[in-house]
Order: structure tokens, then sequence, then C-alpha cells
């Protein structure tokens, strides 16, 4: 039987100021985008090279066009080693905090940010996440 969701292909990123993102991802992320074209950039980060597109905003569906500026929409959790630095980090380089850390019990930390696009940016330190990425690796 063929899994119905096998795993993520794209993260996609939506910013008015399409190439303020970009630089700012880069920073964040310490690489340049692998691939670009006008209004649109993607990277591969992380243990499994998750794809991350950011795309300037100009260019998304009409239905996801908001009235208000309120973020909203799935939050994707990135594991990090360190909750608390990395949010203290993203906080330094203009995101604005949704949720500090919170200590979810049984190793599990999150926190949500709102990076200067509009973003949600989840983080997450996760010890089912090093228990898969150890078992692929052994």
């Amino acid at each position: 039987m063929t899994q119905a969701l096998r795993g993520i292909a794209t993260i996609r990123l939506m910013a008015a100021d399409h190439q303020a993102a970009v630089a700012w991802y880069s920073e964040l992320l310490g690489t340049k985008a692998y691939f670009e074209r006008p209004g649109y950039a993607e990277f591969r980060i992380g243990d499994r090279q998750t794809e991350v597109g950011i795309m300037d905003s100009k260019y998304a569906p009409q239905a996801m066009a908001r009235a208000d500026t309120t973020p909203a929409g799935v939050v994707v959790y990135w594991h990090v080693d360190n909750v608390q630095a990395m949010f203290q980090r993203v906080l330094s380089m203009g995101a604005t905090q949704l949720e500090g850390p919170q200590d979810r019990g049984h190793g599990f930390i999150t926190a949500t940010v709102v990076d200067p696009f509009g973003n949600i940016l989840g983080l997450m330190y996760n010890p089912h996440y090093l228990d898969v990425r150890d078992s692929k690796a052994a």
C-alpha cells in the first residue's frame, strides 16, 4: 500500500518584500538560496534537506488574499537543538513573538514567532525527531 502523504516536498513562505525576505532567511539559515528566479527563491535546509521556497506575495493565489495582516495558517515546527537560543536569535533579527518557549512535557519544547514578512515560524525541540533521525543513520 502506498502512503498517502510521503513527506514534505516544499514549504512555501510568502513575502511582499521578496528580496528582503530572501536576505533575511539567508542570514537565518546561514546559506544562500540554491535556486532563484524573479519572485521566487528556494533553500534546502536541515537533516533531510527540506525545500523552503519564498514567493513574492503578488503571486499568491487570490483565495489567499486577506483583508487583515493577522498571521494565520499552518504552523511548521522546525527542530532546533536549543529553542530558547534560536527564539532569541530570530527576535534579534526582527521577528515578533507569537508564543514564547513552552515546556510541553516529555522533553518537548516549542515556541512560535512571526517573521518580518508575516509568516509563522515554529521552533521545537523534539526528542522523537532525534530518534527517527538517528534510527535512519544507523
